[in-house]
């Protein structure tokens, strides 16, 4: 992390004893995005989802158009190649970079990512600089993957197209303990979900799960009793309820299923977890590594001190943001040795 430990300097935990990480201080750049973006973004998101919580389920479908422009203005970093997939309902897309081998043709490993956005909006232009920097950092390909959202589809279908990504990369040769399941905000939540989902259908598990600030829990009780609610830069809580009561919730009621910390985890591969200390989804990290610890899991938290949610998408502009997108590549490149 910036000013903290890189992750390859220690050792894996001992079975039950999770590490955690902390930032020292944020930089100069991190501190002055935080009340920037509570003070924009953050009266602006907090507006949309009073509205979105009176308004027709309809409206989520709006969150979807950011998609459309980021394919201008969010190109992929220099040198990166991009090829589409197209399998049944899988809309995917492989992301490496120039100095990598094409991933269609020597499938040595694989980054599989899930974008963020809660469910309901961004997409593969959104994320697509992201994940290729995140694959960079890890020197392996990314398969970028464009599941259905809200409105159209429910989380239950959402996790269908997750299971279909993973073993489309199993059926193109793929080793399982070579692919290493990712994604951020939601789809970090998703990864999880993923993971858990292989030993339902009998696949075998992934080789280890990396999430950014993930969405882990449908049930916003222990979020809402947290004092991060007052403290997020701009995601607000009152949002992730929209989506969940009116995207989700099924005659009020919620599968606990559906949450990826209401699991067993025992089986799961080693977990990195990155997370800002004043993110609302701080308490989603904490319970997720509670459950890996319980399992045995092997688990290093890192909070970043004062990151915006998923800093890294920043990382042209933060240094926090690049530190971090190294510390997952070195966590990747661990997995892989």
């Amino acid at each position: 992390m910036a000013q903290a430990t890189p992750v390859t300097a220690l050792p894996w935990p001992e079975a039950s004893q999770p590490i955690v990480e902390e930032s020292n201080q944020a930089s100069i750049g991190t501190r002055i995005a935080h009340p920037l973006l509570r003070g924009t973004v953050g009266l602006g998101l907090a507006a949309l989802a009073r509205i979105g919580g009176c308004g027709p389920v309809e409206l989520l479908r709006v969150g979807r158009l950011i998609d459309l422009p980021a394919a201008v203005l969010v190109p992929p970093p220099n040198g990166t190649k991009r090829r589409t997939v197209r399998s049944g309902n899988l809309r995917a897309e492989w992301l490496w970079h120039g100095d990598l081998a094409d991933p269609r043709q020597q499938r040595d490993s694989a980054l599989l990512y899930f974008h963020g956005g809660g469910f309901f909006s961004c997409g593969l232009n959104t994320h697509r600089r992201l994940v290729a920097q995140i694959g960079r950092a890890s020197r392996m390909p990314a398969f970028n993957v464009d599941y259905r959202q809200l409105p159209g589809a429910h989380f239950t279908e959402t996790l269908d197209d997750a299971v279909a990504s993973y073993e489309y990369l199993l059926e193109q040769g793929f080793q399982p303990e070579r692919i290493i399941v990712s994604g951020d905000s939601a789809g970090g939540g998703l990864a999880f979900r993923l993971a858990l989902a292989t030993r339902e259908y009998g696949l075998p598990m992934p080789g280890g799960i990396s999430a950014i600030a993930p969405w882990a829990d449908f049930d916003s009780t222990i979020r809402n009793a947290h004092p991060n609610r007052h403290r997020d830069s701009y995601l607000p809580t009152q949002g992730i309820d929209m989506i969940v009561r009116r995207g989700f919730a099924r005659d009020g009621e919620l599968d606990p299923t559906w949450s990826p910390v209401n699991h067993d985890f025992t089986g799961l591969p080693p977990v990195l977890i990155q997370v800002g200390s004043t993110e609302c989804l701080l308490p989603d990290a904490e319970m997720l590594v509670e459950r890996c610890a319980h399992a045995n899991v092997p688990v290093r938290l890192q909070i970043w001190d004062r990151a915006p949610h998923v800093h890294h998408i920043a990382a042209d502009l933060l240094a926090d943001a690049r530190a971090a997108i190294r510390d997952l590549g070195q966590f990747h490149r661990q997995i892989l040795a």
